[in-house]
């Protein structure tokens, strides 16, 4: 593929599941390595806040992971926080993702997402309705999402702002008939303010990605995980009842500080647990 190609709306590389929308694009720019036999394969949006929780971040980069696995199409829209996990969590698993831009197609938007575009690029694509040289706009943005919702059967939303652009999407997605699924948040927690709400309006909750492969018909193929040491075990016990610090840990289990270092670097390398900030999560 060269820098960029442009795909209108009559050809038949247009995906079929956007030009069923109430208002498609009258084309799409599209560039990256990526096949654009992509933009017709099963595809899931994963959106939600920029300013979200290391929660947040953890649970997405985690969900996109196996739902890459499992052979979807993650689609998000490169901003910070949640859209930039969900990319990299699918690109960890070597998976296939889509980036959906709110400003021209030669651009990277935000600047510090460049590497990440590059990386999406590689093995993925970056498409956008606007023509090279569009500086990206406030009011681009809610247009932007009708695409990333067009693109996908459903669309997961991690954390959202009673206000959140990814409420946006959501709602896109509701108007064309598709499922709409949240990851259930605290409830003194404003980033879960929208999420809770959706789920309230009826949106299927999302513990696990066989929440959502189910919707495809797809069956999670579980990872073969090596045996944990007895140390090991007995932390991950603790943390699937809470996140936890690594002194928080210690104290709680009785184990020798030196042993639960060890035991916390056999469970990251494992897949285990995720950590940010110094707060150790159980995987999802």
């Amino acid at each position: 593929m060269t820098a960029y190609e442009s795909v209108r709306r009559r050809d038949p590389a247009f995906p079929a599941l956007l030009t069923a929308i109430h208002d498609p694009p009258a084309r799409l720019y599209v560039r990256g390595s990526g096949e654009l036999a992509m933009l017709h394969e099963p595809a899931v949006a994963v959106v939600g806040a920029r300013a979200c929780s290391a929660y947040g971040r953890s649970v997405t980069r985690s969900l996109a992971r196996e739902l890459a696995s499992a052979g979807l199409v993650v689609v998000s829209g490169m901003a910070r926080g949640i859209d930039g996990e969900a990319h990299r969590g699918a690109l960890e698993a070597g998976g296939r993702t889509i980036a959906v831009l709110g400003c021209g197609i030669d651009r990277d938007y935000p600047a510090a997402h460049a590497e990440l575009a590059r990386r999406i690029a590689e093995n993925g694509l970056v498409v956008s309705e606007y023509e090279p040289g569009v500086e990206p706009a406030p009011w681009r943005f809610p247009a932007r999402n009708r695409i990333i919702a067009g693109l996908c059967r459903a669309t997961v939303v991690v954390e959202a702002r009673e206000r959140s652009g990814a409420l946006i999407t959501a709602d896109f997605a509701l108007e064309e008939g598709r499922d709409v699924l949240a990851v259930p948040g605290e409830i003194t927690s404003g980033l879960s303010i929208g999420t809770n709400a959706l789920l309230k309006l009826g949106a299927a909750p999302v513990t696990s990605a066989s929440d959502v492969l189910e919707l495809y018909g797809v069956v999670s193929a579980e990872p073969r995980r090596p045996s944990l040491g007895p140390v090991a075990d007995v932390l991950l016990s603790r943390l699937q009842d809470s996140a936890l610090t690594a002194d928080e840990l210690a104290r709680s289990s009785g184990v020798d500080a030196g042993e639960s270092a060890a035991a916390l670097v056999e469970l990251e390398l494992s897949g285990r647990v995720t950590v940010e900030d110094g707060v150790y999560r159980a995987a999802i």
